[in-house]
């Protein structure tokens, strides 16, 4: 099978495809031969060694979600068989054309959903409904989204409208991507670079990190809260939590699965039933061969794509 592999830490120069004996699905697993491998940000970070945990340890396959047909099933795994479609949580190995995936973390593609939109849908929507659920908006409050034309922040504006946010705030590097974000129900958009943000949120959420952290952080309005979902780190400056009584909240998804697994099941069902309703677009900004995973690097480390860059073995 083909792979896409790094041995060094860099750019999307480290990437190279190479041929590999298939895994083998081992206890509670499933090998899926992918259709769409989801390109994100965590797995970009990854390849320079500043993503979680400092980098995958070398040499290594991306990984982070796939989409594709089960072709065998591992020991103490009931409920899937070969021959489903499934999507999955994979977070390694999945840049491949064939991945193994937890069997806890797979689910089925509904007949009348390609590949490509289950990708583009179900993880980035997942981490979008876990980081609101986490802030639980309660009547009036605002929500301003760091990453906002991101595969996930673009769900997650939709998604805060959705749940009745009365006023959503779209933060994006560009403001070329200002219409993009309006035509999904967005109320203000501000660009990194502006000198104010406009009034501060009751919450915030955070898919960039980094330096832009304190901004996130001033953007929050006394009393209100930051969710942390991104890779980028950054350090949280203490005197503005206690001078402004802020919270701030990690998440994971990983931990999140676990520890609040109905929670998830629930928002898994969410996801296609308003995606099926046309009342949710996860949109595609571009879909690459696998040969061209570098591309789809650059397209995500230029800030430049509007939802979701896909590989295609």
């Amino acid at each position: 099978m083909r792979r896409v592999r790094f041995h060094a830490y860099g750019g999307p120069e480290v990437l190279r495809v190479e041929e590999a004996e298939p895994p083998v699905a081992g206890p509670g697993e499933l090998l899926v031969r992918t259709e769409a491998i989801g390109v994100t940000l965590p797995c970009v970070r990854r390849t320079h060694g500043d993503g979680n945990g400092g980098g995958d340890p070398l040499p290594a396959v991306p990984g982070g979600e796939i989409a594709g047909t089960v072709v065998a099933v591992g020991p103490e795994v009931t409920g899937f068989a070969v021959g489903d479609r499934v999507t999955s949580l994979t977070f390694k190995g999945s840049y491949a054309e064939l991945a193994l995936a937890p069997a806890f973390l797979d689910d089925r593609i509904p007949d009348d959903a390609s590949a490509v939109e289950a990708v583009a849908l179900v993880r980035s929507g997942q981490v979008a409904l876990a980081a609101l659920s986490t802030a639980a908006p309660r009547d009036g409050e605002s929500v301003l989204i760091t990453g906002a034309a991101s595969a996930t922040g673009h769900l997650a504006v939709q998604l805060a409208k959705l749940q009745g946010v009365p006023r959503v705030v779209a933060a994006v590097s560009s403001a070329a991507k200002a219409e993009f974000l309006y035509g999904l129900g967005a109320d203000e958009v501000v660009t990194y670079d502006q000198d104010s943000w406009g009034e501060p949120a009751d919450i915030v959420l955070d898919g960039v990190g980094g330096e832009l952290l304190p901004r996130a952080l001033a953007a929050v309005t006394e009393g209100g809260r930051l969710i942390f979902f991104n890779s980028g780190g950054g350090t949280v400056p203490a005197y503005e939590l206690l001078a402004g009584s802020k919270t701030v909240t990690g998440l994971t998804m990983r931990r999140f699965t676990t520890v609040h697994r109905e929670r998830y099941e629930q928002h898994r069902a969410q996801l296609w039933e308003l995606a099926g309703a046309g009342r949710l677009r996860a949109a595609v900004h571009a879909e690459l061969p696998l040969e061209e995973a570098a591309k789809a690097h650059e397209i995500i480390e230029a800030r430049a794509n509007l939802g979701k860059v896909v590989l295609r073995p």
